[in-house]
């Protein structure tokens, strides 16, 4: 079976073996710091009494759950702590497709890279809405494109890669469009403090039993490699998503959930803001520098990523090593993404040699 295993660990890989200095502009890894609490926490859980260092409860520290619960407006019972948003997203999608209520996954051109694969691995099939040209979606083409088949819509607000925030209207509109197919609206959110528009709206904020939402502290909090995610179901679809997480996972970490518990509890929306600004930056910096070298670009409403269009140098994979053996940079191909943005590349801005990147990327396409 073709799973569609994405690009991003060929072009990393491809990156290391340079034979000179790469900027990496690759993944979504933040260079900034994590809260300090988080990392307290994980001091502190050193200490512990070796029992603290066995399972916890499969769908998560008690704790923790209680903690996003109120932060979120729902009850601790929908929820599931997973291994991450991938594992979140993951549960997310196979309940869609159990409920026997279609064999389809409506998906955005362009579309994060995971969400086909998971598809395929899950029995689906795929079906693309396009996106606009500064990558929102129009509810209308996903109405028209949704059927009896459609067992979910798979939306990712603030969005990866094109930066686009989804309003609110728009959220309230695709859930609509879930319920009158039966089907069930899926709004990965991980970028949710990486909001620059002030336009964000979580998909909970529309009432309705035709929506799942999955987050988790890999971005907000700058901690890719702790693994602490987590989904919010509708109340009769989260029994099941239990069992098939623990029989996937058994559980995630337990001290990763203690770190990200005290990191919610003592962090407070400064953290947030200063590394909203510090992207604010970065996205002037790069932008400006596209911009004297003649490239088309988007500038994000959201999240941490730029796509940039360069005359006659489509984002093949191909252009993409070229890329980092002739200028030192290392993006992602537009074709990664979906046919829509084949002649695009998109570099994260998770490096504080963004400037760098972008004097490296003028000089090349002078």
């Amino acid at each position: 079976m073709d799973y569609e295993t994405p690009l991003f660990f060929h072009v990393m890989e491809y990156a290391d073996a340079a034979d000179r200095d790469v900027v990496d502009m690759v993944s979504g890894n933040p260079d900034w710091e994590p809260p300090e609490a988080l990392r307290d926490g994980l001091r502190e859980y050193a200490d512990f009494e070796p029992d603290r260092f066995q399972y916890p409860a499969s769908e998560g520290l008690p704790e923790l759950r209680a903690e996003i619960a109120a932060r979120r407006g729902v009850d601790a019972d929908q929820i599931v702590v997973t291994n991450g948003a991938g594992e979140a997203n993951y549960l997310a999608m196979a309940r869609a497709l159990e409920r026997d209520a279609g064999n389809e996954i409506l998906l955005t051109d362009p579309v994060y890279s995971y969400y086909p694969g998971k598809t395929t691995m899950l029995g689906g099939t795929q079906r693309y809405v396009a996106a606009g040209a500064e990558g929102q979606l129009d509810p209308a083409a996903v109405r028209a494109a949704a059927s009896d088949e459609t067992a979910a819509i798979v939306v990712n607000t603030p969005n990866n890669p094109t930066g686009a925030v989804y309003p609110a209207e728009t959220m309230r509109e695709l859930v609509a469009v879930a319920e009158d197919h039966d089907a069930v609206l899926i709004s990965d959110e991980v970028y949710d403090h990486y909001d620059l528009s002030g336009q964000f709206a979580s998909a909970l904020e529309t009432e309705s039993t035709h929506r799942i939402v999955t987050n988790a502290v890999s971005k907000s909090m700058a901690v890719t490699g702790l693994r602490v995610g987590y989904v919010i179901f509708p109340p009769e679809l989260v029994a099941d998503a239990k069992s098939r997480h623990m029989l996937v996972n058994v559980a995630t970490t337990r001290p990763g959930q203690y770190a990200a518990l005290k990191a919610f509890r003592e962090t407070g929306p400064d953290y947030y803001e200063r590394n909203r600004e510090l992207l604010r930056e970065r996205v002037d910096t790069f932008t400006d520098a596209l911009e004297a070298a003649g490239a088309e670009y988007t500038t994000p409403q959201g999240s941490f990523y730029v796509m940039a269009r360069f005359d006659g140098y489509p984002g093949t994979l191909a252009n993409v090593e070229r890329l980092i053996d002739e200028a030192g940079v290392a993006g992602m191909p537009g074709e990664a993404f979906g046919d829509s943005r084949s002649e695009w590349l998109r570099f994260a801005l998770v490096t504080p040699r963004v400037e760098e990147a972008a004097r490296r990327l003028a000089a090349y396409f002078d």
